[in-house]
C-alpha cells in the first residue's frame, strides 16, 4: 500500500515538470507562432491551448505537411476576404465594381470548400485510429506503456491540428458566403434605387424648359467630339485601313443583302404540301432562323472587328457603334425568328397556328418595335458619349417609351377589331384558329398602362425597363416555344416505335420498343426543364439576380443545407434512391436465379421454394433500405426514434397492415400453407399460388383469384387438404334398386376401382353399404389416389366403369317414384268441371253481346 502511493507520488511529480516545461516552451514560442495565425481566426491561440504532457515528450508530434500547406491557403484567403469586406464597408461602390467583387469571391468559395473536403476524410481517419487505442487509463489503473503514450499524443495532436483546420475552414466560407449574399443585396438594392426614382414627367414644364436650355451646351458637345472623331479619322485613315474598312463594310452589305435570297433557296417551304411533318416544319424554322439571323450577326461582327482595328473612332464613340452594329443584327435576328416560328405567308409550314393575317401582322409590328428599340439605344449611347444633361436623357427614354407603348397598343387594338369584325359577320359559324388570347391581351393592356403611367408620373427608368421587359420575355418565350418543340421531335421523336434509332437501339441493346418510348419521354422532360430554368435565368438577369445566385441556391439544394440539426441534401437523397434501386435490382435478379436455376435443382417442394425466394427477397429489401438510410446519415439510433414515432400511427391506423405483414411472415415460417396446397377457406377452395406481404392468392376452381388476408389465414379456421401429402380420398357413391344383389353391386364397385391404375393399393378400396331406402339402397366406393388433384378424373372415370358393369350385370338404376293422385284431384273431374265453366262462362258472353 505505501508502494503504490510513493509510485503515484512520483508519477505525479513527473507530470508537473513536463507541464511546467511544456509551459515555458510554449510562451517563449508562442511571440513566433502567433503572426501564424490571424487574430479573428475561430480557432484558439496557442496559450490557451493546454497541451497534453506526452504531446511535449519529443519531437514526435509534429503537424503534417497536408496540414500546414492547408492552414496556409486559408489564411490567404483569410487575409482577402478581410481586404474584400473593408472595401464593401468604405465608400460606395458601383455595380460593375459590386460585380467584379462577386466575381473573385466565387472562386475563393469554391477553394475553401475544395479544402474541407479534403481535410473531413483526414479527420475521420485519425479520429478512428485515435479511438482504436481506447480510453487513458483512469487512477487506480495500470500506466500505459511509453510507446503507447506517444502514440496516443501523437495522435491528439493529429486530430486537433485537423480539427481546427476543419473549423477555420467552415468559418472562412461562411464568411465567405456572407459576403456573397451581402454583395447581392447591395446590387439589387442599387437596382430597385435607379428604377424607382422619380424625375419630372414628360407633361412637366420644367423638364421641358431644362431640356431647352441645356440644348445650346448640347449642341457645343456634340460639336467637339464630332471633331475630334474626325480629326482622328484623319490621322489613322491610310489607304490600308481604308481597304479594310471597304472590304469588311462590302462583306457585311453582302451578307445582309444576300440573306433575303439564300434563305429560300436553301431552305424552301413548299405551299403546295398542305400537311408537312412535324420534323420537316422544324427543320424549316431552324434554317429560316440560321439563314436570317447568322449572316446579319457575321457582318456586323466583321464591320466591328475591322473598325476596331483600324482605331478609327474615339473610346468615347465606340459604344455607339456598338450598338449601331449590334442593332441591325437585333432586327435581323427578330425577323428571322418570327418567320422560323409564325412563317408568314405559309400557312401549313406554320409552328404555332395562328391566322394568316395575325401572322403578318405580328412580324411587322414586332420589325417596327425592334427599330425602334434600337433607335433608342444608339441615341442613349450618343449620349452618354457625349456626357448629355440628365433632362435631355429622361426625355429621350420617355419619348421612345410612350413610342414603343403606343405601337404596342395598335398592335393590341388590332386584334380586338379583327375579331369583332369575325364575329359580328353574317353566315354559317367557323372554328377560328388560334390567335391571342384574352389573358396574353390584358396583360399587354396592362404593360402599355404601366408604361404611359409611369412617364407621366415621372418614373421614366421604370417605363423603359418595362419596355426592355417586354421585348426580351417575348422574344425569350419565343424561342422556348421552339427549343422546346425541337427537344420534343428530336429526343422523344427519335426514340418512337417507327424510327431509325429506336429500331437500331432495340436490335444491338435488346431494349424493348415500350421502354425506348418511355426513355425517350423521360429524357424529353428533362430537357424541357432545363431549357425552362435557362430561360427563367434569363427573364431574371435584368432584375438583378444573375445566374451565379440561382446556381448557389441549386448548389445548396443538391449538396445540402442545414435545418436546425438536420442536414437535408438532394444528392444524397437520390443517391440513396440509387443505392436502393440497386439494391432492389439485385434482390430480383437472385430471386429470378433462385427460382429458374438453384432451386428447380433441389427436391425441395414449392412451397419451401417460395419460401426460400420470399425471404430472399425480405432479406435483399431490407438490407437495401438500411444501406440507403446509412447513407442519408440515419444511424440505428435515429431508425429507433422513428420508428417509436411510427408506432402511435401503427398502433391507430396501421395495425391491419402490420397484422397482415406478421401474419404474412408467420406464414413463410411456420408454412401451414404452402404455395400449391389446396385449401378451403370459408366456402371458397383453390389452390395457394402466392404469399405476398399483406394477402394470399387462392385460384379456385372457375379460375378466380380469391384474396385473402393473411390475418385470416392465421387466426380463423383454414382446411388444408395436403397439409402432410398430397394423397387424396375418392368417394363414389351409387344407387342401385333395392331388390338388387348387394354382394354382386359391391364386388362391381370394388373392380373398377381396382382397375384404375391410378387408384392406390394400400390403403385397400372399400365398399361401404351407406343406407337402404324404400326403392334403394346406397353404396360409397372410398379409394385413395397419389395427388390429389386426380381425385376428380379418377372418380369420373370409376364412375363410367361401375355404370357399364351393372348395365352388363343388368342391374338397372332406380327411377323415382312418382305419388298416385287422391281421387278428389281426378284430372278427369277437374277438366269436366273445367270444361263446365268454360261453357257457362261462353253462354254469358253470348247473351251480353249486341245482335
Amino acid at each position: 500500500m505505501t508502494g503504490i502511493g510513493l509510485k503515484r507520488l512520483l508519477n505525479a511529480a513527473i507530470v508537473a515538470c513536463s507541464l511546467a516545461s511544456g509551459g515555458f516552451a510554449l510562451a517563449q514560442s508562442a511571440p513566433q507562432a502567433q503572426p501564424q495565425i490571424p487574430a479573428s481566426s475561430p480557432a484558439p491561440a496557442p496559450q490557451q491551448r493546454a497541451p497534453s504532457p506526452a504531446a511535449q515528450e519529443g519531437p514526435a508530434a509534429t503537424v503534417s505537411a497536408e496540414t500546414k500547406a492547408a492552414r496556409a491557403k486559408l489564411d490567404g484567403f483569410k487575409a482577402d476576404l478581410e481586404q474584400k469586406e473593408l472595401a464593401l464597408q468604405g465608400r460606395a461602390q458601383s455595380d460593375t465594381e459590386l460585380q467584379n467583387l462577386r466575381q473573385q469571391i466565387e472562386p475563393i468559395i469554391a477553394a475553401i470548400r475544395v479544402v474541407i473536403e479534403e481535410q473531413a476524410p483526414r479527420l475521420e481517419a485519425s479520429r478512428q485510429r485515435l479511438s482504436q487505442l481506447g480510453p487513458k487509463p483512469a487512477n487506480g489503473q495500470p500506466e500505459e506503456s511509453a510507446d503507447v503514450a506517444r502514440d496516443r499524443a501523437d495522435r491528439e495532436v493529429a486530430v486537433a491540428e485537423l480539427d481546427e483546420t476543419q473549423r477555420l475552414g467552415r468559418a472562412l466560407l461562411v464568411q465567405a458566403e456572407q459576403l456573397s449574399a451581402q454583395i447581392g443585396d447591395l446590387r439589387r438594392a442599387g437596382f430597385t434605387r435607379a428604377l424607382f426614382e422619380q424625375s419630372d414627367g414628360i407633361l412637366s414644364p420644367n423638364l421641358w424648359m431644362s431640356v431647352i436650355q441645356a440644348i445650346p451646351n448640347e449642341l457645343r458637345a456634340q460639336r467637339i467630339v464630332l471633331t475630334d472623331a474626325l480629326e482622328q479619322a484623319k490621322r489613322n485613315a491610310t489607304l490600308g485601313v481604308l481597304l479594310l474598312l471597304g472590304l469588311a463594310i462590302g462583306a457585311a452589305v453582302a451578307l445582309y443583302v444576300g440573306r433575303r435570297s439564300l434563305a429560300p433557296r436553301l431552305v424552301r417551304r413548299d405551299p403546295e404540301i398542305t400537311d408537312p411533318s412535324r420534323r420537316s416544319r422544324l427543320m424549316a424554322a431552324v434554317g429560316v432562323l440560321a439563314l436570317g439571323a447568322g449572316p446579319a450577326i457575321a457582318g456586323s461582327w466583321i464591320v466591328w472587328i475591322a473598325f476596331d482595328s483600324a482605331d478609327i473612332v474615339p473610346p468615347r464613340l465606340e459604344e455607339v457603334g456598338k450598338s449601331m452594329l449590334g442593332g441591325l443584327a437585333f432586327i435581323a435576328f427578330v425577323r428571322a425568328l418570327i418567320d422560323a416560328v409564325l412563317a408568314p405567308g405559309h400557312t401549313s409550314w406554320r409552328l404555332i397556328p395562328v391566322r394568316d393575317v395575325s401572322a403578318v401582322r405580328i412580324m411587322g409590328f414586332s420589325v417596327t418595335l425592334a427599330t425602334v428599340l434600337i433607335v433608342e439605344k444608339v441615341i442613349e449611347a450618343f449620349n452618354k458619349a457625349v456626357a448629355a444633361v440628365l433632362p435631355i436623357t429622361v426625355i429621350t427614354r420617355a419619348v421612345f417609351a410612350l413610342a414603343m407603348a403606343f405601337i404596342f397598343a395598335e398592335l393590341l387594338r388590332r386584334f380586338a377589331t379583327s375579331e369583332n369584325q369575325d364575329e359580328n359577320c353574317l353566315g354559317p359559324y367557323v372554328a377560328q384558329e388560334v390567335d391571342i388570347g384574352g389573358p396574353v391581351r390584358s396583360i399587354g393592356w396592362f404593360t402599355v398602362a404601366v408604361v404611359i403611367g409611369s412617364v407621366i408620373g415621372g418614373y421614366t427608368a421604370l417605363a423603359s425597363f418595362v419596355v426592355d421587359q417586354a421585348i426580351s420575355i417575348s422574344l425569350i418565350i419565343a424561342m422556348l416555344v421552339l427549343c422546346i418543340t425541337l427537344a420534343d421531335e428530336f429526343i422523344a421523336g427519335s426514340l418512337r416505335s417507327q424510327s431509325r434509332l429506336a429500331t437500331t437501339l432495340q436490335a444491338n441493346t435488346g431494349i424493348r420498343r415500350r421502354s425506348l418510348e418511355q426513355i425517350g419521354v423521360l429524357a424529353s422532360g428533362i430537357a424541357r426543364l432545363a431549357l425552362i430554368i435557362i430561360a427563367i435565368l434569363m427573364v431574371l438577369l435584368p432584375w438583378g439576380i444573375e445566374s451565379t445566385d440561382v446556381m448557389g441556391s441549386l448548389r445548396a439544394l443538391f449538396f445540402g443545407f442545414s435545418v436546425g440539426d438536420v442536414t437535408i441534401s438532394l444528392s444524397s437523397i437520390l443517391i440513396a434512391a440509387f443505392l436502393f434501386a440497386a439494391g432492389f435490382t439485385v434482390t430480383r435478379i437472385i430471386q429470378r436465379w433462385l427460382d429458374n436455376t438453384f432451386l428447380p435443382a433441389t427436391d425441395l417442394d414449392a412451397g419451401l421454394r417460395n419460401s426460400i425466394r420470399t425471404a430472399a427477397g425480405y432479406v435483399g429489401i431490407i438490407t437495401a433500405g438500411v444501406v440507403a438510410f446509412t447513407y442519408l446519415g440515419l444511424s440505428l439510433e435515429r431508425l429507433t426514434i422513428v420508428a417509436g414515432a411510427l408506432s402511435v400511427g401503427i398502433g391507430f391506423g396501421l395495425q391491419s397492415i402490420v397484422n397482415n405483414f406478421i401474419s404474412g411472415l408467420i406464414l413463410l415460417w411456420e408454412r401451414p400453407i404452402r404455395v400449391g396446397d389446396l385449401v378451403v377457406v370459408g366456402d371458397a377452395e383453390g389452390y395457394v399460388r402466392r404469399i405476398n406481404v399483406r394477402s394470399t392468392e387462392i385460384q379456385t376452381g372457375d379460375r378466380a383469384t380469391l384474396i385473402v388476408p393473411n390475418s385470416n389465414l392465421i387466426s380463423g379456421v383454414v382446411r388444408n387438404r395436403v397439409r402432410n401429402d398430397r394423397v387424396g380420398r375418392v368417394l363414389v357413391t351409387i344407387p342401385v334398386p333395392r331388390a338388387s344383389d348387394p354382394d354382386q353391386v359391391a364386388e362391381i364397385m370394388r373392380n373398377a376401382a381396382l382397375a384404375h391404375r391410378e387408384v392406390m393399393t394400400e390403403p385397400n378400396p372399400r365398399v361401404l353399404f351407406k343406407k337402404v331406402t324404400e326403392n334403394t339402397i346406397d353404396f360409397d366406393l372410398v379409394c385413395f389416389v397419389d395427388d390429389i388433384d386426380a381425385a376428380g378424373r379418377v372418380s369420373s372415370d370409376i364412375y363410367f366403369d361401375i355404370f357399364r358393369g351393372l348395365r352388363k350385370a343388368g342391374i338397372g338404376v332406380p327411377t323415382p317414384i312418382v305419388p298416385e293422385p287422391k281421387e278428389e284431384e281426378n284430372p278427369k273431374d277437374d277438366s269436366s268441371k273445367k270444361g263446365g265453366e268454360e261453357d257457362e262462362t261462353l253462354t254469358l258472353l253470348k247473351d251480353k253481346s249486341p245482335a
